[in-house]
């Protein structure tokens, strides 16, 4: 049995500290904030509750093996799993709005021909076949296997299978995300559908690579899923299930440095001068993990090296506490497309928010979440520099953006400032403030590709010292999270030649 310190409890941390527990070892989590679960929080207020990480869940096998392996209780006997139908809706620039049934490719593609035009369904359904194609060559060295020092096989040649395009003398294939839209796709909404789905992600869809487009397949093919009673509930199970597999817990409780003896972990330090002793040590990221190993590097050579998590952008949520019953015809969520598309890419391109932002409408049908029927719980989301890009503590920055984000979501909510009681606004600041992520910035998920998403591996050149959540392999998003936490268990449990779960 190995002593094993966790720095940090968000979800890919808790994932790793249950998978760990159960295989016998004895696990402490160090948490410097309050609470557990990272970025997926909880607002609360006058009988109002609102997610402000994320509102939905893909994947959720990734959860569903979770628990499978470190109990007798299944996922849905924990928490309550609703699919989402429709999947979402969308309302263009121009008018035009299409709600996307759940899981279904025969209903999106006549969703879209009834809503854009004929041929629009086919053309996304087709689009989608070919994403399934990249999906499954990099599904498993991308997601399932830990990253080994070869990992430039997933940089060699662009996994997604683009349609032959001429262009002047010369037949091209599309490389990048962009490039399906237009030669592919071949309608602006279809392209906004595409783009805007990689920049929820916080990936920048002007330079993404085509394989980006395994982010809507994902979607499409496991669905979208709400949890009961808001996502945080998710990360409650998660949390009692640690707690039933004996992981200890200690808040407030910052750890300042990773502590060595004999070329090897030998456990960590706490503010305030602890010392707690450990075998192994689970990190939550290289870049604030090198911060507490002075002197030393994590990565060779052969690793992918550890990019500032700044260079990725941050969310801005808004929660709206609504008088009024939610409509029976409202759906779980909308996403309101910019009327300037290019305006999302200034995040990108010169760090300041778009002045017409795309923004994602959730508006669950859960009592848990408001007061009383005459009431409705509302979160509006959008992707912005982090704030290390801009300052989002400048007097009225938040409010002003905030501001054209609600005017942006009355185009699918019709008189929706005048139902506000109050409302929250959350910037990278409070990111950066719960999860310590410099900026506040939020890691996309991994894509494979040249000039693709690939964040360094699990383990490091420190014996002992791991990683795991968004910052590491294969990054960010729920899935993603619970992924790493069961790579890392399994490099620690198994040993170095594990080969991830079969």
């Amino acid at each position: 049995m190995a002593r094993i310190a966790v720095i940090g409890a968000g979800m890919g941390a808790m994932a790793a500290a249950a998978r760990l527990a159960v295989a016998g070892h004895r696990v402490a989590v160090y948490e410097r904030t309050r609470t557990y679960g990272g970025a997926v929080r909880r607002l609360e207020r006058d009988g109002f509750a609102f997610d402000t990480g994320p509102g939905l869940l893909t994947l959720p096998a990734v959860y569903r093996d979770l628990f499978v392996k470190t109990g007798k209780q299944p996922l849905e006997d924990c928490v309550e799993l609703v699919q989402v139908d429709p999947s979402s809706r969308h309302v263009f620039a121009d008018g035009t709005e299409v709600s996307l049934p759940n899981a279904s490719r025969a209903g999106v593609v006549a969703a879209l021909d009834e809503a854009l035009g004929a041929g629009a369904g086919e053309r996304w359904g087709d689009f989608l076949v070919r994403a399934r194609e990249a999906w499954d060559r990099t599904r498993r060295p991308l997601l399932e296997e830990p990253l080994w020092p070869n990992w430039q096989v997933l940089d060699e040649k662009e996994p997604y299978p683009g349609v032959p395009h001429k262009r002047l003398w010369r037949t091209r294939r599309a490389i990048k995300l962009h490039e399906i839209g237009s030669w592919e796709l071949r309608d602006a909404r279809l392209a906004q559908l595409l783009n805007d789905c990689a920049l929820a992600y916080g990936v920048d869809p002007g330079t993404a690579p085509a394989s980006a487009a395994v982010l809507p397949y994902m979607e499409h093919a496991f669905g979208t899923w709400y949890v009961r009673g808001g996502i945080r509930e998710l990360a409650r199970a998660v949390y009692e299930r640690c707690l039933q597999r004996r992981v200890e817990f200690v808040f407030d409780a910052e750890v300042v440095r990773v502590l060595e003896k004999d070329g090897r972990v030998s456990g960590v330090e706490l503010a305030g001068g602890t010392v707690a002793e450990a075998d192994f040590v689970v990190g939550t990221g290289p870049w604030r993990l090198g911060g507490l190993v002075p002197g030393r590097e994590l990565y060779g050579a052969q690793d992918v090296p550890p990019e500032r998590e700044d260079r990725y952008p941050g969310r801005m949520v808004v929660c709206l506490a609504l008088r009024g019953a939610r409509g029976s015809d409202a759906v779980h969520r909308t996403v309101v497309h910019s009327a300037d598309g290019e305006g999302d890419l200034d995040l990108f391109r010169h760090g300041t928010p778009p002045e017409l932002p795309t923004v994602v409408v959730d508006r669950p049908d859960d009592p848990a979440l408001r007061p009383d029927g005459e009431h409705e719980s509302m979160v509006l989301t959008s992707t912005v520099p982090a704030a290390t890009e801009y300052d989002w503590a400048a007097p009225g920055a938040a409010d002003a953006f905030a501001d054209r984000m609600t005017a942006a979501a009355e185009r699918a909510v019709p008189g929706l400032r005048e139902r506000v009681l109050w409302r929250e606004v959350r910037t990278p600041l409070d990111t950066e403030r719960e999860t310590g992520a410099t900026g506040g910035a939020v890691p996309p998920p991994a894509l494979a590709a040249p000039e693709g998403v690939l964040h360094p591996a699990n383990s490091t050149a420190v014996p002992g010292l791991f990683t795991a959540g968004g910052w590491s392999h294969p990054g960010g998003g729920l899935p993603h999270a619970g992924m790493s936490g069961a790579l890392v268990a399994g490099l620690i449990v198994e040993g170095p030649g594990f080969r991830g779960s079969r």
